[in-house]
């Protein structure tokens, strides 16, 4: 009992200390932290395989929330059980809160968003290299057949002509789903990934309460509890909520706070953060920060048991390996936008060249590969 315990003790430090280190270097977006996270849990600790973390992927993307966010819970569950789920959770997020939180002092303080353009300069290209070999990797799991290639350019191309990625998503897991329908036919147990929405919040959310701590409480819960898709459809849940109908922030300060979510390591949820504290300090920024995440957690701790189950059912399998192609090929298009901005000239290409090759034969830890980024980055503007 002791060694287990010890043993038990072990993992749940590993999984602080990574999520942690994590979430104060994991600039760039959901496409980078996963492909982070995909570098150390797969490639150096062999926590699970490739395959494995591809259908933590897929869950991931199929609930509401974060998706990186969510995908550090699933994997703290994978190699430290319930409480390895919160505290990978926690350990992502606080490292952005703490430094939103700082940024947003400053902004109240001084009237503007501090710049870092030098350093993100230098980071962005670095950060693409490194996706692009996660994108690689995952893409030789993802695609098992022909047909499923073929379905990922679809996704792909599709996505990139506008087409919404939730549709993407759950119309790919099904028509590979009922694809195989005709090929096998069998018994089919549909554990269901029970998520009831939350109607509730949302007319509570919707009218007024008699704390101005609550209202804001519960209008960033019902955010996170039907957010579905990348981060930045954020922007048009904090607009309509924020700025049309509660009138608590400009629209100047609904940029400035997004970009501030973009600029700092960690999830974009973080913005949350920096939004409670220019409405009600310190404590609306702590309710906020949990508020929009909480719904995540649940989600998290009711989907992740029967992830491996899904493999087992045919049905199931079918539709996480549609899920999967579709989760690749959206983040190869997310990629594609990353890049066209980040790579603007032939310093930035040598860095994302340079970062991939690194990955590739040398296999540095990412976090050097991100400080390096914006090393170089400070660097080359100080000699223009």
């Amino acid at each position: 009992m002791p060694l287990d315990q010890d043993r038990e003790r072990g993992r749940l430090r590993e999984v602080v200390l990574f999520f942690t280190r994590l979430g104060f270097i994991s600039f760039g977006g959901p496409a980078a932290h996963i492909a982070m996270m995909h570098d150390e849990v797969v490639t150096r600790r062999g926590w699970l395989t490739e395959q494995g973390f591809l259908d933590f992927v897929g869950v991931s993307n199929m609930i509401p929330g974060p998706t990186s966010t969510e995908l550090a819970m699933h994997l703290g569950r994978r190699r430290a059980g319930w409480m390895g789920l919160v505290l990978a959770g926690v350990s992502f997020i606080v490292p952005a809160m703490v430094i939103v939180l700082g940024l947003a002092w400053a902004y109240v303080e001084y009237g503007a968003t501090p710049e870092g353009e030098a350093l993100l300069y230098g980071i962005a290209p670095v950060v693409i290299g490194i996706i692009a070999l996660a994108l690689w990797k995952l893409g030789r799991a993802a695609v098992k057949d022909i047909p499923l290639a073929v379905l990922g350019v679809a996704i792909l191309a599709l996505y990139l002509a506008g087409v919404n990625e939730i549709a993407l998503l759950f119309g790919s897991g099904v028509l590979v789903m009922l694809a195989r329908r005709t090929v096998h036919v069998g018994g089919w147990r549909a554990s269901l990934l029970p998520w009831v929405p939350p109607g509730t919040l949302i007319a509570a959310a919707a009218q007024d309460a008699a704390a101005t701590y609550l209202r804001l409480f519960l209008t960033f819960l019902k955010i996170g509890a039907v957010l579905f898709g990348s981060g930045y459809v954020l922007l048009a849940f904090l607009r309509a909520d924020l700025v049309e109908r509660l009138g608590w922030l400009t629209e100047q300060q609904l940029l400035d706070a997004v970009a501030v979510g973009q600029v700092t390591p960690g999830p974009l949820f973080t913005t949350a953060t920096f939004i409670g504290y220019l409405v009600l300090g310190v404590p609306g920024a702590l309710l906020a920060t949990l508020a929009i995440f909480l719904p995540s957690f649940v989600a998290v701790a009711i989907t992740s048991p029967f992830v491996p189950k899904l493999r087992r059912s045919r049905w199931l399998a079918a539709a996480l390996d549609g899920v999967n192609v579709a989760a690749v090929a959206l983040m190869a298009g997310v990629t594609w936008q990353l890049a066209i901005r980040a790579i603007v000239d032939v310093p930035t290409a040598a860095l994302a060249v340079l970062a991939g090759a690194l990955l590739v034969f040398w296999r540095p830890n990412v976090a050097w590969l991100v400080l390096g980024g914006g090393v170089a980055g400070l660097a080359i503007e100080a000699l223009r």
